[in-house]
């Protein structure tokens, strides 16, 4: 290397090593710089002043203090604490522990004479949206998705460099469109932006499209350009017409899952009436024996084994089943088969054992209400743009599903559905071909009573398990099959479905009470022209 190369080296080395050293000053400046800030900031909260507080949390949440979060955390918490004496603040972690917010120490004892930082309603605000701040870059994807959210509701300005940032960083496509709405939120309150710039915000908070947007929306100061205030008002229209489709659908699903819950609850009825023509008022307390089944079910279980809770409904579908057809059984036979062809006399007599039913369950159970847990996969709800999903309702409109079809094969494939459809079409005749009409009406009276059991095991997850837990489904249930068609599986679900979707959309127009008395008076005056109801079975005997 010759000595002009030599002397082109060196000074290329030392010019790196001056860059080098600039930015260490640099980075350590900064950082002093930054430590300093943040010293400031917390010394605020000693001062037991609001607007203080609201400056220390914005400097705590602007700083990148490692310990910033944790301190915004104990604040929200109410395990900020200060010493007006020594202007120290203090962390009180949830252990009980006290950590000196300044330096990270943890203190060997609890200082005296210390005091809560105190907020209020504005403040509160401040925190969530501070909190917002330091988890948008969370490399946890919930946690990001709450503090998008949480900069959403706040809209406050201080976040908007955050938000801006996080937008170019994020790869989930759904947290990426949480954050473009808060930062839309942000624009939207702003007194800097531009008219672009709002009109542009107003179609993203538009396309969100649920009540917080619109609340957004509607709520956005007055003193608006007119291009903004017309952007504002189709937006606004535009969510009114979106939210009033899903209302529709809403009142759609909610009458579809009170089919279902009617459809258990009358199909077991559907069978006794068609087959055997007892008006049974004790039905309502075959669907409570099914719910107090559970209970008990899942109080073994809770006590014995309760790993297994979240098969406990598994476990009591046949029980309840069982144990409802075994007493079905024994009204039958020890009561109802010496009143056939005396109606009055039945429907007086069921409704007294109905009252016994009761009383045995409130002397055995008490009269309050029993709590019945619902399994894990049974818990919670699903959003599906703006339909809200329960999985409750799901899993009972799908168990009605199963024991709709299961009840229509038994019907239909065995021995037993057969002499049933038999007898139900012409009993005499059914009785001059060898077919045991009073087996097939106790197995009847069985098969019915147990249905109504199984409806009680899907009734317990959705209404309160009490001895009057009956009553409030035996007139609907009678409703729906007198209205399907007496006898008509096919007429049960569908009078199930109509009646369960008609009372919701009636709802929110008649109130509930005078909802349900509208449609007795439709079905009363359906019944004066269709006797038989939509579906009347046929037979020479049903016909005669």
């Amino acid at each position: 290397m010759t000595r002009a190369e030599l002397g082109s080296t060196r000074r290329w080395v030392f010019a790196l090593l001056a860059l080098l050293t600039a930015a260490v000053f640099s980075f350590e400046a900064r950082a002093q710089g930054d430590a300093a800030a943040y010293a400031k900031a917390l010394a605020l909260f000693s001062n037991d002043s609001f607007n203080d507080t609201d400056t220390a949390i914005s400097g705590i949440a602007a700083s990148g203090h490692p310990l910033a979060a944790q301190i915004v955390g104990a604040l929200q918490d109410g395990r900020l604490l200060f010493s007006a004496e020594t202007k120290k603040v203090l962390i009180k972690e949830t252990s009980g522990a006290i950590i000196d917010a300044g330096t990270g120490e943890k203190l060997a004892s609890e200082p005296a004479g210390l005091s809560n930082v105190r907020l209020n309603n504005r403040l509160r605000r401040s925190v969530e949206a501070a909190l917002g701040t330091l988890t948008l870059m969370s490399p946890d994807p919930v946690r990001r998705l709450e503090a998008a959210n949480a900069v959403f509701k706040s809209r406050d300005a201080a976040a908007l460099p955050a938000i801006e940032q996080a937008i170019q960083k994020e790869s989930d496509a759904r947290i990426k469109r949480v954050f473009s709405e808060a930062r839309a939120a942000i624009i939207l309150y702003g007194s800097t932006a531009k008219e672009n710039e709002k009109i542009e915000a107003i179609s993203i908070i538009r396309d969100r499209g649920d009540q917080e947007a619109r609340g957004l929306l509607a709520a956005m100061p007055a003193d608006q350009t007119p291009g903004v205030q017309r952007a504002q008002a189709e937006a606004l229209k535009t969510i009114d017409n979106s939210l009033a489709a899903w209302a529709v659908a809403q009142n759609f699903w909610y009458g579809l899952s009170l089919g279902s819950v009617l459809l258990l609850a009358a199909i077991g009825l559907a069978i006794t009436f068609g087959v055997m023509g007892v008006i049974n008022m004790a039905h309502g307390e075959m669907v409570m024996l099914g719910a107090y089944t559970t209970f008990v079910v899942q109080e073994i279980i809770r006590t014995s084994a309760p790993w297994l809770f979240d098969y406990s409904l598994a476990i009591a579908i046949p029980l309840a089943f069982l144990v409802a057809a075994l007493v079905g059984i024994a009204i039958e036979r020890g009561v109802i088969r010496f009143l056939y062809g005396r109606p009055l006399e039945t429907l007086l007599a069921t409704w007294g054992i109905s009252l016994i039913l009761q009383q045995a369950v409130r002397t055995a159970f008490g009269p309050t209400n029993r709590e019945v847990g619902a399994p894990h996969f049974m818990s919670g709800a699903t959003q599906l743009a703006g339909l809200t999903i329960t999985w409750n309702r799901l899993w009972i409109i799908v168990f009605a599903i199963l024991i709709f079809g299961a009840l229509l094969a038994a019907l239909r494939y065995t021995t037993l559905g057969l002499q049933m459809r038999a007898v139900t079409q012409n009993r005499r005749m059914a009785s001059a071909m060898a077919i045991n009409t009073g087996r097939i009406d106790a197995l009847t009276f069985a098969l019915g009573s147990g249905i109504a059991g199984l409806a009680g095991v899907a009734l317990s997850q959705i209404d309160n398990v009490s001895p009057n837990l009956g009553q409030g489904y035996i007139i609907d249930s009678f409703l729906v099959v007198v209205f399907g068609g007496v006898g008509n599986l096919w007429g049960t679900l569908v009078g199930a479905l109509s009646l369960g979707i008609a009372n919701k959309f009636l709802e929110p127009y008649a109130g509930a009470v005078l909802g349900k008395i509208l449609l007795l008076v439709a079905v009363i005056l359906f019944i004066q022209k269709r006797p038989r109801g939509l579906f009347a079975l046929k037979g020479r005997a049903v016909e005669a």
